[in-house]
């Protein structure tokens, strides 16, 4: 449903990397802080419109993300390193009371106007 609503933001276009990686940054704060834990989603291009821009903000100033290195044997711990081989470039920003976890991709072609 999550990967579906940011196609249709996007103009129903196929973004199969920014879609992706909204469901790796949404996965964290379920797993890391519990499901219904409320957070904000925003999807923008940057100022020059090189990039598409996703940012997950969640409540929780102190659960921060760490990239691990997952073995074969581990059942989880990947999504941080899927999101680096995905994006361009990621990172935390904290806010008071919150943080936001970020990422760019290359912006999505002919995309719909982003808010």
């Amino acid at each position: 449903m999550l990967r579906h609503a940011v196609r249709e933001h996007l103009g129903g276009q196929p973004c199969p990397d920014l879609q992706l990686c909204v469901s790796e940054l949404l996965s964290n704060v379920i797993a890391h802080l519990g499901e219904g834990t409320p957070v904000t989603v925003h999807i923008t291009r940057t100022a020059d419109n090189a990039r598409t821009r996703v940012e997950v903000t969640d409540p929780d100033p102190r659960v921060w993300p760490v990239l691990r290195q997952a073995t074969d044997r581990d059942e989880s711990g990947r999504g941080l390193a899927i999101l680096a081989a995905v994006s361009l470039r990621w990172g935390v920003s904290q806010g008071p009371g919150s943080k936001t976890v970020w990422c760019e991709l290359p912006s999505v072609r002919d995309a719909s106007q982003m808010t």
